[in-house]
């Protein structure tokens, strides 16, 4: 087997580790954890990178757990956080590990039949037979004030306006207590997680130390931005989610099609398990031909097929083809809106649609600014109906125009679409 801790630092998921032991330990089969918060039903692509090592871990034959805090997601991690944040009922957790566990059984193999299989746990589980009396005389009489003041994520709430209450200054107790029982119950002797989270990860090492006399050890990797510094996962505040009712394939595919030249070779060793000379070859393609984004392409198609299947990929390239003039056969009213929700729209009765000529149609529509110009636009050819090009004044929107009954894709030009929305 292959040091996976090399594997993490050739392809950026290494930054600190609480022992240069673990080095070692690595050289042999080990037990890893990572926590997941479950404050949503889906995953974000912000999690890649945890899921990622996760994969890489198991891929080498360590045994690797999921954990998804459904205690400690009832009072939220203040990790990296200004304010704190909105807690979540008993049943949005529970609703909330479902998705979260379909999410990572597209990485992970968690087949118990499996020779490693993956283990998912909820911390909910063992919290909940330890009463406030327990926690405070076994586990925090082990916690220094010192030590936890000096903690980052609390130095940087208690400097904020809203300070922070002693509901989040105890999360670092449970998640320290998380490690010692994942110690106790599996031999788990590794915690992996975001440098963000370094300070949760050493609360854990030194209290399964305290308990037990054995030595723990972390491991963080960096937070992932892009080369403009904007956290990677977030597009103008909207997350990208693995859910595609959240985050459509098409949706998905783009977010990293658009990635940066700066970016996309680094992202191709984070996010993909591309061997190293693939990614050379297309770092190479990058600096000598940008023009043709194919890191970009390959980057897009990687992640799309390794979250939604071939089938989600052969949507989103469908989607892609059909931004760009393709055919529209096969797409459904969903699907078109999803495609081209920031373009133009407009809504008409369909009695002010069906069976009129077009150039009337795009007119009343307000596409263009008047059926004058409306009239010239589809004379010089320059109207698309369902990118199909219209060819004269006499063509009408049919019946069969309409997509699903709903809407037609409208378009002058090469690019300047319009989502034509009927109403019965």
């Amino acid at each position: 087997m292959k040091n996976v801790l090399n594997i993490f630092k050739s392809r950026h998921l290494f930054e600190d580790m609480t022992s240069p032991d673990l080095e070692q330990l690595f050289d042999r089969p080990t037990t890893v954890y990572a926590g997941f918060d479950p404050t949503a039903d889906s995953l974000q692509a912000g999690n890649f990178v945890t899921i990622m090592a996760l994969a890489h871990l198991q891929r080498q034959g360590h045994k690797v757990i999921a954990l998804v805090g459904g205690a400690t997601g009832l009072i939220g991690d203040p990790s990296g956080k200004s304010q704190e944040r909105n807690l979540l009922t008993k049943e949005q957790v529970e609703q909330n590990l479902v998705g979260i566990k379909e999410n990572l059984s597209r990485f992970l193999d968690f087949n118990p039949s499996s020779e490693n299989a993956a283990i998912m746990v909820n911390n909910y589980e063992w919290f909940k037979e330890l009463s406030f009396i327990d926690i405070l005389r076994d586990v925090g009489r082990h916690f220094r004030m010192s030590q936890m003041l000096g903690k980052d994520s609390v130095k940087k709430r208690l400097e904020s306006d809203d300070g922070m209450s002693f509901t989040e200054f105890c999360y670092q107790i449970l998640q320290g207590y998380d490690f010692y029982h994942l110690y106790q119950t599996y031999g788990c002797r590794v915690q992996i997680g975001g440098s963000d989270q370094w300070g949760n990860i050493t609360a854990g090492t030194d209290l399964v130390r305290r308990l037990s006399g054995q030595e723990v050890f972390g491991m963080t990797f960096p937070l992932v931005c892009d080369s403009t510094g904007k956290k990677f996962g977030k597009s103008e505040g909207n997350a990208i989610y693995l859910d595609a009712n959240k985050t459509s394939y098409y949706e998905f595919y783009q977010f990293f099609l658009r990635s940066l030249d700066a970016d996309a070779v680094r992202y191709l060793k984070i996010f993909t398990f591309l061997p190293e000379e693939r990614i050379a070859e297309l770092a190479e393609c990058v600096a000598n031909e940008p023009g043709r984004r194919e890191a970009q392409k390959v980057l897009a198609a990687e992640l799309t097929r390794c979250v939604h299947g071939e089938q989600g990929l052969t949507t989103a390239l469908k989607a892609t083809e059909v931004l760009f003039g393709g055919s529209m056969e096969g797409m459904g009213a969903d699907d078109l809106t999803k495609i081209f929700a920031d373009v133009s729209s407009g809504t008409l009765n369909r009695t002010e649609v069906v069976g009129k000529p077009a150039f009337e149609v795009i007119a009343a529509a307000r596409m263009v600014s008047s059926k004058g110009e409306a009239r010239r636009l589809v004379e010089q050819g320059g109207l698309s109906i369902n990118n199909i090009k219209a060819p004269g004044l006499e063509r009408e929107i049919t019946a069969d125009d309409l997509v699903d009954n709903r809407l037609v894709v409208l378009r002058s030009g090469k690019k300047n679409y319009f989502l034509l929305k009927v109403e019965s």
